[in-house]
């Protein structure tokens, strides 16, 4: 029996007063209930990536810095990504940009999904704007998402995302993409 695909559940901001975790925590669950991936939660703030700082190029994979090679084997551990991000200024968070723009090889031939949340777009200016550089790096972003518009509304007092069916019904079919994305991209990965 193989292992399951691992999925990394990425919360994009890093900024004070966040709420990507709430999203990203539900997600996470959503998807240890899908039952097909080994999921881990990974939050960028952890890794305090400053604006690109390595002297090579990251195609090179020489880093010199520990946050970088820290980094570098979260990404390349992933065999899929959901991207849990806001939309700031109709962009993704500049925390997003930044970490995408690391590393080059680890992110290759990877399906990825997205989470995103914002008011009346719900985050997918974000999701549409970052999609260029995810295929540049030869990551495969799925046209199945999550989108939560007017987030403030679907937090409930104690801070935790209330999913509507919708959301559950988005999760289910992002999941699913996923792990078909993700296994016939496999023979590329192992190459």
């Amino acid at each position: 029996m193989s292992a399951k695909p691992r999925l990394n559940v990425i919360i994009a901001s890093t900024r004070p007063g966040r709420v990507g975790p709430a999203f990203a925590q539900w997600f996470a669950e959503a998807a240890q209930a899908h039952g097909q991936f080994d999921v881990q939660l990974v939050d960028l703030a952890e890794f305090k990536l400053p604006v690109f700082d390595e002297p090579n190029h990251p195609r090179m994979q020489k880093y010199t810095h520990e946050h970088t090679r820290k980094w570098a084997a979260s990404v390349d551990s992933a065999d899929a990504f959901v991207f849990v991000t806001p939309e700031y200024n109709f962009n993704a968070p500049p925390s997003l940009l930044n970490a995408l723009q690391y590393l080059v090889k680890e992110w290759n031939y990877k399906p990825a999904s997205f989470v995103s949340y914002g008011f009346a777009s719900g985050g997918l200016r974000a999701v549409q704007e970052i999609k260029t550089l995810l295929t540049t790096l030869k990551i495969v972003p799925l046209n199945e998402q999550v989108m939560v518009q007017n987030f403030p509304q679907t937090l409930g007092e104690d801070g935790k995302f209330k999913p509507t069916e919708l959301h559950t019904d988005s999760a289910k079919a992002a999941l699913d993409e996923l792990l078909r994305y993700t296994n016939a991209l496999k023979p590329l990965r192992a190459a």
